[in-house]
C-alpha cells in the first residue's frame, strides 16, 4: 500500500528541507471501495493536519492510486499515517516492517525536516578518518619540559597498560607511554598511505590521566604531548598532505584536578573547590560545598559543568574562547564528547563560534543512537536540523556490521542502515563517522574472534589472547567487515592499530600502544587497498544513494549509486559471511556489464568463497523518461 523508502510512494524519500514539497501516493485494493483517503501528519509538539488525498487512476486491474502533496513549513520531526474510508469503515494505514504500510498496529512514519539553509563542510565527504589516542600511537623521543607530577612512565612501549587497582582500590589511569604530537607528525606519511583525510585526536589538553578526558586546562596542550607550536606544525604538515585535524572537546565536565576546580591544590587557585568566591565557582553545582558536588556519572574526579553559565560560555565560545582559539591554531573541527549531555543552548553557541572562526569547521557529536530522534533527559534533541551538529559518530552502523558478521539476521542490518539513511539529512549522512572500534569499545579483532567478555572483570580480560585459530577467523571476518564499512554511506574511521591487528577487551585493554615493528603487514595492505578503492570510486562513495538488494541467509547485497544524465553508475557489494562457499544464483543481478573492483570477479562465476566479498562497478544506460501527464486536479 505504501513504502516510505520508495520514490514510487514518496518523492522525495528521506529527510527534506523545510519548504520542500513531498508527494505521497498510496495504492489500495479496489475491493475496499475507498471513498476518501487522508494523510494525517503532525509536527512534533504541533497540531495534526488532515490532508485530503485525491483518486488519480488505476494501478493495474485490482488496485487504485490516491495521492497528495504536503509541504512542511518549519524544521522539526513530523510523524504521519494514512486513514481511508472504505466499505469496512475507517481504516488506518500504519508503519510496518521496512517502511511499508499495514493495517496492523499504530506505528507512524517519521519525516525529518531540516533547515533549508543547513550546510555541512564538504572536505570530509568521500574521505577516510583515523582515530588516535595520543599517548598510545607514536612517541618521538623529543625532550619535554614542565611535566606535571603524579605520572608513571612505561619504558617498554609494547607492554600492557596498567589495569590493576592500587592500594586504595583505585584505577588512576596515570600510567603513560609518552606518545606525542611530534610522533604523530612523523607518521603522517604512513597515514597518507592508508588514504586518511581526517585525523581525529582524543583529548590533547593538559590533563592528569592518560586518556585526558579530565581536562585540567583547555588553553594548554598537555606538556607530555608537546607545545602549541607542535600542534600547529602537525596541523600544517597534515594539511599539506590533504589531512585535516579534528580535536576532542570535553565540555560537560572538567577534571577535579584542574585550574578551574583545583581540588588537589596543584594550581595557584583559587579554584571552585577552594573558594566560593572563585571566578569558576558558578561553573559547578555544589549541594554541600566543598565536597558535595554534581559529578559525571558519580566519578568525583569529574565534576559536572553548568554549560549554560554565562562565564563558562564566554570562556569556551566567546570571540577569544577555547573553540575559536584551537581552530585558529590549525584544527579543522571539534568532536564533542557526550553530546547528549550538552544542552541545546550550549551546542548552538559552540557551533556558531566554530563556524564564525572557520566557515568550514566540522562539529561532530558523540551520539550512540539514532541522532535524528534522540531524546536525552526528557528533551527531544535537534542535533541534525541545522545550527548544531554537522554529523555524529555512527554506532548504529557499527552494531549492524558486527551483528551481520556474528550471525544476526541480515534483515537487522538492512533495517538499521536504511533507517539511518531515511532519517538523516543527506548532508549529515555523507559525513557520518563510521567506526568499528573506538577507545570506548573492545577491539574489533577481539569482538570478531574472541569469547564475549560478558560481565567478567579486568583480571580475566587481561589474561585473554586470541588463539591461532581464533585470530585467523577474526582476521578473515575483519577484512569483510572493513569492506562493508568502506562502502556504507558516510566516512569509514580506523581506530589506531585495528589495521595492524591489535587485540584487547574493554578499557584499558582496547587502549594499548600501536605495535610498531610488530604489525600485521597483510592486514595493513588490505586497508591500503580499501583506501585506494575509495579514492578511485569517490564519485559514487562521496554522495551516492544506498539500497539493500538482498539480506537473507548468509548473504548481504547492497549498492551505492548515482545518476549522471541518462547513466546510472553503481558499486555493488556481495558479501558472504559464511564459513562455506555460497551460490549467488537467483540473485537476479545483471552482472554482464560489471567491472571487478575488489574480490572475486563474478561475471560467469556463481559461487562466492567463504567469508569474503566482491565489489563490482556497473554502468547502466537508462532510457530517457517519458514526460508524464500532470495528475488530475483534486
Amino acid at each position: 500500500m505504501f513504502n516510505s523508502r520508495s520514490r514510487k510512494y514518496r518523492s522525495p524519500t528521506g529527510a527534506v528541507a523545510d519548504g520542500q514539497a513531498v508527494h505521497f501516493r498510496i495504492t489500495l485494493p479496489r475491493e475496499l471501495s475507498c471513498s476518501g483517503a487522508h494523510l494525517v501528519i503532525q509536527q512534533e509538539g504541533g497540531e495534526p493536519h488532515i490532508w485530503g488525498m485525491f483518486w488519480c487512476g488505476m494501478n493495474g486491474g485490482t488496485q487504485e492510486w490516491w495521492e497528495c502533496e504536503f509541504t512542511p513549513e518549519k524544521p522539526g520531526l513530523y510523524f504521519y499515517h494514512f486513514e481511508i474510508h472504505t466499505c469496512r469503515g475507517i481504516l488506518r494505514i500504519s508503519r510496518g516492517e521496512a517502511g511499508t504500510g499495514t493495517f496492523a498496529g499504530t506505528n507512524q512514519w517519521q519525516m525529518t525536516v531540516y533547515d533549508r539553509h543547513f550546510r555541512t563542510p564538504g572536505w570530509l565527504k568521500g574521505g577516510i578518518m583515523y582515530q588516535i589516542l595520543p599517548d598510545r600511537f607514536a612517541r618521538s623521543g623529543q625532550p619535554k619540559a614542565d611535566i606535571p607530577s603524579g605520572r608513571t612512565f612505561h619504558e617498554d612501549w609494547h607492554e600492557m597498560p596498567h589495569w590493576a587497582p592500587n592500594e586504595q582500590g583505585e584505577v588512576t589511569n596515570t600510567d603513560f607511554f609518552g606518545g606525542d604530537l611530534e610522533g604523530i607528525r612523523q607518521k603522517l606519511g604512513y597515514l597518507k598511505s592508508l588514504g586518511v583525510t581526517c585525523l581525529y585526536l582524543n583529548p590533547i589538553f593538559e590533563s592528569h590521566s592518560n586518556h585526558r578526558y579530565d581536562t585540567a586546562d583547555y588553553s594548554k596542550i598537555d606538556p607530555l604531548l608537546g607545545t602549541e607550536e607542535d600542534f600547529t606544525r602537525l596541523c600544517e604538515d597534515a594539511k599539506a598532505l590533504g589531512i585535516r585535524i579534528l580535536i576532542d572537546g570535553v565540555f560537560s565536565h572538567t577534571g577535579s584536578d584542574s585550574v578551574y576546580f583545583n581540588k588537589s591544590g596543584r594550581y595557584p587557585g583559587p579554584g571552585a573547590y577552594q573558594s566560593q568566591s572563585s571566578p569558576y565557582s558558578p561553573w559547578y553545582s555544589f549541594y554541600n560545598w566543598p565536597d558535595g558536588y554534581d559529578c559525571w556519572w558519580n566519578f568525583n574526579t569529574l565534576p559536572n559543568v553548568n554549560e549554560t553559565n554565562d562565564s563558562f560560555n564566554i570562556y569556551i565560545n566567546g570571540p577569544t574562547g577555547i573553540v575559536p582559539k584551537w581552530l585558529k591554531a590549525g584544527a579543522s573541527g571539534w568532536r564533542l564528547d557526550v553530546a547528549d549531555e550538552l544542552p541545546d543552548l550550549f551546542l548552538d553557541r559552540l557551533t556558531a563560534a566554530a563556524k564564525g572562526e572557520k566557515e568550514d569547521a566540522l562539529v561532530l557529536g558523540e551520539v550512540w543512537e539514532d541522532a535524528s530522534n534522540k531524546s536525552a533527559y526528557g528533551v527531544r534533541r535537534r542535533y541534525l536540523l541545522g545550527g548544531q551538529l554537522d554529523t555524529v559518530m555512527n554506532y548504529p552502523f557499527r552494531d549492524a556490521v558486527l551483528g551481520f558478521m556474528l550471525g544476526a539476521d541480515p534483515r537487522d542490518f538492512q533495517e538499521t542502515v536504511e533507517n539511518i539513511v531515511e532519517n538523516y539529512p543527506p548532508q549529515c549522512l555523507h559525513l557520518l563517522m563510521n567506526h568499528l572500534g573506538t577507545h570506548d569499545t573492545e577491539r574489533i579483532l577481539t569482538m570478531l574472534g574472541g569469547e564475549a567478555a560478558g560481565g567478567r572483570g579486568r583480571e580475566w580480560q587481561a589474561a585473554q589472547r586470541l588463539t591461532h585459530e581464533q585470530r585467523a577467523l577474526a582476521l578473515q571476518r575483519l577484512r569483510l567487515a572493513a569492506l562493508i564499512q568502506y562502502l556504507l554511506p558516510g566516512v569509514p574511521c580506523i581506530y589506531y592499530g585495528d589495521e595492524a591487528g591489535l587485540e584487547g577487551y574493554r578499557d584499558p585493554f582496547c587502549r594499548g600502544t600501536y605495535p610498531w615493528g610488530r604489525e600485521d603487514a597483510s592486514l595493513i595492505q588490505w586497508y591500503k587497498t580499501l583506501g585506494q578503492m575509495r579514492l578511485s570510486h569517490q564519485d559514487i562513495l562521496a554522495e551516492g544513494a544506498y539500497r539493500t538488494l538482498k539480506a537473507e541467509g548468509n548473504l548481504l547485497v547492497f549498492e551505492r549509486y548515482i545518476f549522471t544524465g541518462t547513466t546510472r553508475e553503481s558499486l555493488l557489494l556481495i558479501a558472504n559471511r559464511s564459513s562455506r562457499p555460497q551460490s549467488i544464483l537467483g540473485l537476479s543481478l545483471d552482472l554482464a556489464a560489471a567491472r571487478p573492483v575488489l574480490g572475486s570477479p563474478l561475471g560467469a562465476v556463481t559461487v562466492l568463497p567463504p567469508c569474503s566479498g566482491s565489489v563490482m562497478r556497473v554502468t547502466r544506460h537508462m532510457p530517457p523518461k517519458k514526460e508524464e501527464a500532470p495528475p488530475a486536479a483534486p
